[in-house]
């Protein structure tokens, strides 16, 4: 078991955001949280890696407590892909991805440091942009290089928020489907936040259903996508086919809400 979430809640101030949350990741596998805006999908990727401090729950990674692990231990058991750079790194491509290695740097940059940044800009399809400089890159590779600054930690466990936010369809199949290949090849885990439903049916292989800070449903795509838990999370109608053996789902109009005709 790479990574397990023990019963995680969290509030802001006293608005209560997440309850009692309780959620297991395995290596190989990628987790999606799905649900609507404000269902806590983002909250709970950042208490997972303690940029919030849930107000009671653990997490455990390889079975250790990630709460007694100092922040350079913890950067080396999970990688955070944010859903943008945030600001502009003043700083080339290469160097934006060597700042995964922080970790693992004591007096100076090793040959083995500048080998794994390398090797996963090769992985990323970076290497003929290592020298350009990242604020000059398009969303989608910046977000690339997000996903390889991630990797270069060398996690057990890596954490993405909404990867395909600001792109357009090209790019988020391409960084899906790295994302895939590099949980499957590498044997780590991913947990991801994301909104489109059929992307998280096509690349998932467990969905979490998150509704008002709350597990509403879980299990493999084919198990949870089904018009009726649709209907409940989300308030849309909704035709669920298959495509390709994924679950496809067709919205159709929201449901009236009470009161309406």
């Amino acid at each position: 078991m790479k990574l397990e979430v023990r019963d995680i809640t969290f509030s802001y101030n006293s608005r209560p955001v997440l309850e009692g949350i309780t959620l297991k990741a395995t290596e190989g596998n990628v987790s999606s949280l799905v649900g609507p805006n404000g269902s806590g999908k983002t909250t709970l990727i950042k208490c997972i890696n303690r940029i919030l401090k849930p107000r009671l729950g653990t997490v455990l990674v390889e079975g250790k407590d990630t709460g007694k692990v100092k922040l350079r231990g913890l950067a080396k058991l999970l990688g955070y892909v944010p859903q943008s750079a945030g600001h502009v790194f003043p700083s080339t491509v290469f160097d934006a991805v060597l700042l995964g290695r922080r970790p693992y740097v004591n007096w100076g940059i090793s040959p083995r440091d500048k080998e794994v940044v390398s090797r996963m800009l090769s992985l990323m399809g970076l290497e003929e942009m290592a020298l350009r400089q990242f604020n000059q890159l398009s969303g989608g590779e910046r977000q690339k290089v997000l996903i390889a600054r991630a990797l270069a930690q060398e996690p057990q466990v890596l954490l993405l928020d909404e990867p395909t936010s600001n792109l357009d369809l090209r790019h988020q199949l391409e960084v899906l489907g790295i994302v895939r290949s590099i949980v499957n090849e590498r044997g780590i885990a991913a947990i991801m936040a994301i909104h489109d439903l059929n992307l998280a049916s096509r690349f998932s292989d467990h969905l979490i259903f998150l509704d008002k800070g709350r597990i509403y449903d879980a299990g493999e795509p084919a198990q949870v996508l089904t018009e009726e838990n649709i209907r409940d999370v989300y308030g849309v109608e909704a035709i669920v086919s298959k495509n390709s053996g994924h679950p496809y789902i067709i919205p159709l109009a929201p449901v009236p809400a009470k009161g309406e005709r």
